[in-house]
C-alpha cells in the first residue's frame, strides 16, 4: 500500500489545514481526535489489522539547492522489500511518503505534526534534514523515529533513533573516530600532522565543530583551526577570507588537510577557492558521495581528489547486502538503473532499522511492545556495522568508510571498518 509523494502545492495546502482541524482525519484504529500517544492497552495510533502507517520528513528542497530527496526513494525500497516478503508479522507498512521541510525549523515541526494528528503515523522514518525541530513533539506523542543521527535530537530521547546511532553525544557518550581514523591512514598517520576543520555558523555546525576537534586531536592531529564562521543561511559569493585563514592556520602556513562540516554547495565553494589559492594538501567532506554532482565539469572538478566520509559500507563493496540495497532502489524505480546516492542509503537503512525492531515486537503492535523490543535490540553485519539499542541512542556504531573521487568516479580509498570509539568529553 505505498503511496507516491504528494505534489508539493498539495503538501503546502495540507500544512495550512493542520491548524484548522487537527482533529481531522481519524484513523479508526487510533484514539478519538486527540492526536495524542496511544495509552497502554488502546489501540496503536496507524496500527490496524492489515496494515502498519509510516511516514517521513526530509529537506526535498532547501534555500541553497541541496536536495536529500532521494532519501525518500531509499525508503520506500525497503518498504517494498519488506511488503514483498509478506511486511511485518502479518501486516504491510503503509508507507505514505515524506513531508517537505524545506530544511525550514517551522516546516519540520509542521511536518511533524501533521504526520501525527493529521496522517495518523505509528512511526516517522525516515527523518533527514539538518533541522529537527519537530523532535521534542514527535517524543512527546512518544512515535518511534527513525533517521541519520547528525542532530543532537538523535542522541538521548527513547523514540528517536539514528540508523548509525548518535552522532551528536551528550558528554558520556562516544564519538565516531572512522574521519580521523581514516585520514590518518591516507596521510600515512597522524604524527606531526595538521588538519583545519571548518562548519556553518549554526548550532550544528558549533557543535560538529566541537566533536570532530575532539575527535582529530584525540587520533594524534594538531587541530590548527576550527571554526563554524560560514553563514548557514546563504552560500558566501566571496571565500577569500575563509581561505586565507586556513591556510595561514599551521603557524603560518597551510594545514595537511582541511575537512569541512558542510553540505554543498558550500564544499564546491570552499575547495574551488582552496585550490585556485595553490593549496595541495587533503580535501574532505561528509556529504559529496553522490555521481548527479559530476554531471556539471565545475563541480566535478571542484570534488576531483576530495575524500568523503561514509557511514556505510560504499556502493562499491562486494557485500551480498549492498547487492540487495542496490536491487531494491531498482524495484522501487519502476525496474530502471538510477544513479546512487548517500541520501537513498540513509533513507533505505532508517527502514530497514524500523522493520527489523518492528519485526521483534511482534504480532501485538503498539508504542509499548516496540520499545520493550527496542530495548534488546542488536543484529549484525548490517550495511552501516552491527547495531544495538539502545546503545545506539547514546553511542555511534562506531563504522565506515573513505571513497576518492579520482577522474570522474569514486574510488574506496579507506574500506569499511568498525573503529574504536572515544569517550566524549
Amino acid at each position: 500500500m505505498l503511496r507516491p509523494i504528494r505534489a508539493l502545492a498539495a503538501a503546502a495546502a495540507a500544512l495550512a489545514l493542520v491548524s484548522a482541524c487537527n482533529s481531522a482525519a481519524e484513523n479508526t484504529s487510533s484514539p478519538s481526535g486527540t492526536g495524542s500517544a496511544a495509552s497502554a492497552g488502546a489501540a496503536a495510533r496507524g496500527v490496524s489489522g492489515a496494515s502498519i502507517k509510516v511516514g517521513g520528513i526530509v529537506s526535498m528542497t532547501s534555500a541553497s539547492g541541496y536536495s536529500k530527496k532521494d532519501t525518500d526513494l531509499g525508503a520506500r525500497a525497503r518498504y517494498l522489500r519488506a511488503n514483498a516478503e509478506g511486511g511485518v508479522n502479518g501486516r504491510e507498512i503503509d508507507y505514505i511518503g515524506a513531508e517537505d521541510d524545506g530544511q525550514d525549523p517551522a516546516k519540520n515541526l509542521a511536518a511533524a505534526r501533521k504526520l501525527v494528528q493529521q496522517d495518523k503515523v505509528f512511526a516517522v522514518s525516515p527523518m533527514s534534514s539538518v533541522t529537527f525541530s519537530g523532535a521534542d513533539f514527535l517524543e512527546q506523542q512518544k512515535v518511534p523515529t527513525f533517521g541519520w543521527g547528525t542532530t543532537p535530537a538523535f542522541c538521548g530521547p527513547k523514540h528517536i533513533y539514528g540508523f548509525n546511532g548518535c552522532l551528536v553525544p551528550t558528554p558520556g557518550g562516544t564519538l565516531n573516530q572512522t574521519w580521523p581514523e581514516g585520514i590518518g591512514q591516507v596521510l600515512g598517520g597522524a604524527k606531526g600532522k595538521s588538519v583545519a576543520v571548518i562548519a556553518n555558523d549554526s548550532d550544528a555546525g558549533k557543535f560538529g565543530v566541537r566533536t570532530f576537534s575532539q575527535g582529530f586531536a584525540s587520533a594524534g592531529f594538531a587541530v590548527s583551526y576550527a571554526k563554524a564562521s560560514v553563514p548557514g543561511t546563504a552560500v558566501p559569493s566571496d571565500w577569500s577570507a575563509y581561505v586565507k585563514d586556513i591556510l595561514s592556520s599551521n603557524g603560518g602556513k597551510a594545514p595537511d588537510a582541511v575537512v569541512s562540516v558542510m553540505q554543498t554547495p558550500n564544499n564546491i565553494g570552499l575547495f574551488t577557492a582552496l585550490k585556485r589559492a595553490g593549496y595541495q594538501g587533503l580535501l574532505s567532506d561528509p556529504t559529496d558521495y553522490d555521481p548527479g554532482l559530476l554531471a556539471k565539469d565545475a563541480t566535478k572538478q571542484a570534488l576531483d581528489g576530495v575524500y568523503v566520509l561514509l557511514q556505510f559500507q560504499p556502493f562499491e563493496s562486494p557485500d551480498a547486502k549492498m547487492a540487495q540495497f542496490k536491487a531494491d532502489i531498482k524495484a522501487a524505480s519502476g525496474g530502471k538503473e538510477v544513479p546512487l546516492n548517500m541520501h537513498m542509503l540513509t533513507g533505505y537503512m532508517s527502514a530497514d532499522l524500523f522493520v527489523s525492531i518492528a519485526r521483534k515486537a511482534g504480532r501485538e503492535l503498539t508504542v509499548d511492545s516496540f520499545q520493550a523490543a527496542a530495548q534488546a535490540f542488536s543484529d549484525t553485519g548490517t550495511l552501516v556495522g552491527d547495531r544495538a539499542e539502545p546503545l545506539g541512542q547514546k553511542n555511534s556504531f562506531g563504522c565506515g568508510a573513505l571513497v576518492q573521487l579520482k577522474n570522474g568516479a569514486y574510488e574506496v580509498s579507506v574500506p569499511f571498518k568498525c573503529y574504536e570509539p572515544i569517550p566524549f568529553k
